[in-house]
């Protein structure tokens, strides 16, 4: 009897060990990740659109290169973060928030130097915000994934906001 018990129990662990092999545990996503994953994904599309705007009206070269990196870099880390978001299942919207929209709309009705300071302006505010958003995620998040992905992506918005910085600085 015991030993028909023992038997039992091996086969059974071995059935549910045959039918959960294949499937990966579900991922260690919080709220703040999702938040986190979905704002820094509007964040890019919006930089991206920022930065070409920026390439196509601004008045100084500097502020043209800058809005090119921008859309070079955040292309980039979005392409990162969109493949992370995937695993973890995380739906993306499709474009920035209206905020960010309402702001582009801003930037588009504007060029030369006057695009220049507002642009640029709003880039410091923004770059300044993106990195507290990373820290905090680095600090708190839940998913090691997210938290790589942030610390990733820190060293660029750090270097973007240098670069408007010093823009800003030589006005």
């Amino acid at each position: 009897m015991l030993r028909w018990l023992i038997v039992l129990v091996a086969a059974v662990v071995a059935a549910l060990s045959g039918v959960t092999a294949g499937y990966a545990a579900p991922p260690d996503v919080s709220d703040q990740d999702k938040a986190f994953l979905v704002g820094a994904h509007q964040d890019n599309l919006a930089e991206i659109q920022g930065g070409q705007l920026a390439e196509r009206q601004a008045g100084k070269q500097s502020v043209r290169d800058a809005g090119r990196k921008f859309v070079e870099d955040h292309t980039s880390l979005d392409d990162q973060l969109k493949r992370v978001a995937e695993q973890l299942g995380v739906d993306l919207p499709s474009r920035p928030s209206e905020e960010q929209q309402a702001e582009l709309r801003r930037f588009a009705a504007k060029s030369g130097t006057a695009f220049d300071r507002a642009w640029i302006d709003a880039q410091v505010k923004d770059h300044r915000k993106t990195l507290d958003s990373l820290d905090k995620e680095i600090s708190t998040g839940s998913s090691q994934d997210v938290k790589n992905l942030a610390r990733d992506a820190k060293p660029v918005v750090r270097e973007h906001l240098n670069l408007v910085e010093s823009i800003q600085s030589g006005e």
